[in-house]
């Protein structure tokens, strides 16, 4: 069993999701492990990891309306508001997706599906530069 791991800085713009599948994949194919688990992991507590549709981009637009609105950005509606109205409600997101994604690897490549891709979600106002470390084993 061989292992290795690298830590990917992702520089946001402002909240959204942040397609981080290619970097991620060409990391895993310079390993030359050709089967094993990818684990990703987010060193944050206000931003997340998903793995959604790369297809159309309504579905990304979609899921950024829809946590807009489950988890509003209204500072009455919370204690936590030294760091600004979008804080406490990027920690609600983070904790309600995840921030640790296990994917197989297979044949050297991520085995995501045809329409798979591994997004950061950023759930600050603000520009960030946010740190995925990568962790591979296999053989």
């Amino acid at each position: 069993m061989r292992q290795a791991h690298t830590t990917i800085t992702v520089r946001t713009r402002g909240q959204g999701f942040y397609d981080v599948t290619g970097e991620i994949a060409a990391w895993v194919k310079g390993q030359g492990i050709a089967s094993g688990l990818l684990t990703v992991f987010c060193r944050h507590t206000s931003a997340s990891l998903v793995i959604q549709e790369n297809a159309d981009p309504d579905v990304l637009k979609d899921l950024e309306t829809f946590f807009k609105r489950l988890v509003k950005e209204e500072p009455a509606l919370y204690r936590h508001t030294t760091e600004g109205p979008d804080d406490m409600p990027a920690h609600i997101r983070s904790a309600l997706t995840q921030t640790q994604l296990a994917i197989p690897v297979m044949g050297g490549r991520l085995a995501l599906g045809t329409w798979q891709a591994i997004y950061l979600f950023e759930h600050r106002t603000q520009a960030h530069a946010r740190e995925l470390a990568l962790h591979l084993i296999g053989e």
